[in-house]
Order: structure tokens, then sequence, then C-alpha cells
């Protein structure tokens, strides 16, 4: 048998999980601090947070503390692990589209992404 242009060989089938599976990119278990915003001109900024759940060049996969309905527009903060000059914290800031969700988790693809700089828990207002 010869393999198909997805890898798949001819004559098999596909499980559920590869039928519904088209992601792009390889996805990277990484749990990680998120802070996320919804994106909406109409009403007042709504904010959350979670845990990365997995990641990839296109997307990433977190815990929320609400349900976020797909097509919502989000702005994501992650704590990133590594550092710049090896003392300053980094945070990955991606902008994108939720594209599924369940009532505790929630996918976005990434449409931008930018990383800055995490202010320091000294400097850092207290709430």
């Amino acid at each position: 048998m010869r393999s198909s242009r997805h890898g798949m060989r001819q004559g098999t089938d596909m499980t559920d999980q590869e039928k519904t599976d088209r992601r792009g990119a390889d996805r990277f278990p990484i749990e990680r601090e998120v802070r996320y915003k919804i994106l909406s001109r109409k009403s007042l900024d709504e904010t959350g947070t979670g845990k990365t759940i997995n990641m990839s060049s296109n997307g990433v996969l977190f815990t929320t503390d609400r349900h976020l309905l797909p097509g919502k527009r989000l702005e994501v903060s992650i704590s990133w692990p590594a550092q710049l000059n090896s003392r300053i914290a980094l945070k990955l800031v991606a902008r994108g589209r939720v594209v599924r969700s369940e009532e505790d988790r929630a996918a976005i693809e990434i449409h931008q992404y930018e990383f800055r700089t995490q202010a320091s828990q000294s400097t850092a207002v207290a709430p």
C-alpha cells in the first residue's frame, strides 16, 4: 500500500481523533499561567485566568474560569519559561479567535503574537 499525502495508508480506517485533528503544527504539553481578555467593542472588558494545557505556533489550549464562545476574539498573556538575558521575566501576548471550547477550557487560533517583558512581583502594583 502507498501512503497518501496526509501520511495515512490507503485502505486503512482513520480513528475519530485523526478525523477531527486538523492542526497545522505540533502541539507541546506545557503548563503556564494565562490571563485572557475578551476583545469586544460592545461590552466591558471581560477578563479571566487559567493555565495552558498545550501550545503550538498556531494555537493554545487552556483552562478557563468561564465558558468562552467560539468565534470570540481574545488576547491571552502567558508567562514564558525563558528569561531575557537570564534575568528578565517574559510573557507571550497573543491575539486570536476561540475555535473550540468546553465549559472549563478553550482553544484559540493565534493570529498575531509578541513577547513582552513582564513586571516583576516587587514592582507590580497591588490590586
